[in-house]
């Protein structure tokens, strides 16, 4: 599977698709949907079912350090929820997040995923044009498509049990059984 496949996955999504359009029409710089709703749509394709709901979060990462404040988050949330109120959205500008994750600052939205917990999970995209739709993974796709649990490098040390926890509580492995946790 390539990065292709998952572009392929997504458009063919029509709920994906659309929202992908919907956080598009914002405008905002540097800005993708990532986590769970590329991870989830690839686990579910790859376990050969329908794509599952949208459960928690749609979460909205975007960059730009001149417009850090917290409250031009939640009136882009606000509008999202207006154009499509049966999503739970949550917008988060990258550029000021490294404070309450306790990291060094970032330097676009990509950098940005490179601190989140899971490899499989540090993976977004974005509609371009019509038809087209980027995908940006830090850490590849591999352990995405292989159906691997690993920790980024940021996890592997001191925030160690942060992703042990999310492993055990997000309950992935029942969800997805073919998933496996990589040997590190």
């Amino acid at each position: 599977m390539t990065v292709f496949d998952v572009r392929a996955i997504l458009r063919s999504d029509p709920l994906r698709w659309h929202l992908l359009g919907v956080v598009r029409a914002l405008d905002l710089p540097d800005c993708w949907i990532g986590a769970g709703f590329v991870r989830n749509a690839i686990w579910d394709h790859l376990h050969q079912r329908p794509a599952s709901p949208l459960t928690g979060d749609v979460d909205v990462i975007w960059f730009d350090p001149e417009r850090a404040d917290p409250a031009e988050d939640q009136a882009y949330e606000a509008a999202l929820s207006r154009a499509e109120p049966t999503i739970s959205w949550s917008v988060k500008n990258q550029s000021r997040m490294h404070v309450r994750n306790g990291d060094a600052p970032y330097s676009s939205a990509t950098d940005a995923m490179c601190y989140w917990p899971e490899t499989a999970t540090a993976i977004a995209a974005r509609r371009q044009g019509l038809n087209g739709c980027e995908i940006a993974a830090p850490f590849g796709i591999d352990d995405l498509v292989s159906l691997l649990l690993r920790p980024t490098p940021h996890f592997f040390g001191v925030k160690r049990n942060i992703y042990k926890d999310r492993v055990r509580t997000k309950g992935w492995t029942v969800t997805w059984p073919l998933l496996k946790e990589a040997e590190t």
